[in-house]
């Protein structure tokens, strides 16, 4: 057999062999996140974070059908029998049809949110210095910073970086938390540990339980404050703010800046949610799915890198070895329990462990 080659070829210099997992250390000993490499003032993508084509195909080709996006004005809750059983009305609605909605006049005040927006800002927008000392990969710690908490087992890596703080039921210190955001922290998390308690309450009655019902199986009882923010991206359209996913909690409550960014799935399609000033996004998550039985639905989302800051409050377990299992009063003989019993620590330890790569952590779980 004769090989022919071109003197080009024999000439070309071989392409140096891509060492993912060296990248990714180098990346992740910088302890600086996605903010650092702009700060370097990266022009191109860095290998790490670009996604396949065909993750990135229908980003690039968004979908053509208009949908309204769920929006419920809770104004008159609590005063007016006949306006609540219309709001629970929606949120069954809603939770069935998308597992997300948006809702306005909820009670936190416009002020707290645009001060905690404010606050996530600030704090990625400090010396990296300052930020190093909180930035881990310990996920036991209350109180932390990293980009990407699945780095090493995710295909591609997101354009993020992350703060969060554990605040029930066993919160971080008060000193424990930075000080350029601290007051903040500690203000909207009281706002919204009562916002969902509320929530809970709306979500018991569209499932045709007793309000207190969610409430009595402990699936308010904790709250786990992320703030994600997203730093201009040289090459948005190679990559993602945030991967396909679900949730790995009950319910999360989220805040958008006025850029938006956040995508959902619904008839297979990804829609657009709306930046509604004051508006808060209400997301059905895994756990909240499995114990009352695909009566709701968590769907999947996504971000992209836009230059925003978003705000997750996330109300699951924490580290509670308390096990939950499908609602009894929702199953029947011929309607038996989808998932098998599992804790909230068992369920994000797997949900951490897979990272985000487009599937769902539920179909572990399944029966």
């Amino acid at each position: 057999m004769v090989v022919s080659r071109t003197v080009e070829e024999i000439q070309a210099p071989a392409e140096p062999k891509y060492d993912r997992k060296s990248e990714l250390q180098a990346f992740d000993d910088t302890k600086a996140g996605v903010k650092g490499l702009v700060d370097a003032g990266v022009t191109k993508l860095p290998r790490i974070f670009i996604h396949p084509p065909e993750n990135l195909r229908d980003i690039k080709n968004p979908t053509k059908t208009h949908f309204d996006f769920p929006l419920i004005d809770l104004d008159g809750v609590d005063e007016d029998h006949r306006i609540r059983q219309e709001i629970v009305d929606r949120v069954r609605e809603a939770s069935e049809t998308w597992g997300f909605f948006q809702i306005v006049n909820h009670g936190v005040p416009v002020s707290i949110l645009e001060e905690m927006l404010d606050g996530i800002r600030r704090f990625n927008e400090q010396k990296t210095e300052i930020k190093k000392q909180f930035y881990t990969r310990d996920f036991g710690k209350k109180m932390g910073f990293h980009s990407n908490f699945d780095l090493f087992s995710s295909p591609a890596a997101n354009w993020r970086d992350t703060m969060y703080c554990v605040i029930a039921p066993n919160p971080a210190e008060p000193e424990e938390l930075p000080a350029v955001c601290r007051e903040i922290m500690i203000d909207y998390s009281k706002q919204v540990m009562r916002l969902g308690r509320s929530l809970f309450k709306l979500m018991s009655e569209s499932l045709a339980l007793s309000p207190d019902h969610l409430i009595e199986m402990e699936c308010a009882g904790s709250l786990l404050l992320i703030g994600h923010y997203y730093p201009p991206c040289p090459e948005p359209d190679n990559t993602f703010g945030h991967t396909k996913h679900s949730d790995n909690d009950f319910i999360t409550v989220l805040l958008q800046d006025n850029l938006g960014g956040l995508q959902v799935q619904h008839k297979n399609q990804w829609v657009d949610v709306p930046p509604i000033p004051g508006a808060l996004v209400v997301n059905i998550g895994d756990l909240f799915q499995a114990i009352q039985k695909c009566r709701t639905q968590s769907v999947g989302e996504q971000s992209r890198p836009k230059n925003i800051c978003g705000q997750l409050l996330r109300r699951d377990s924490g580290p509670s070895s308390k096990v939950y299992a499908p609602i009894k009063e929702l199953l029947s003989e011929d309607d038996p329990p989808k998932y098998r019993p599992t804790t909230a620590k068992e369920y994000s330890e797997f949900f951490r462990a897979k990272g985000l790569d487009g599937t769902s952590a539920l179909l572990h779980f399944r029966l």
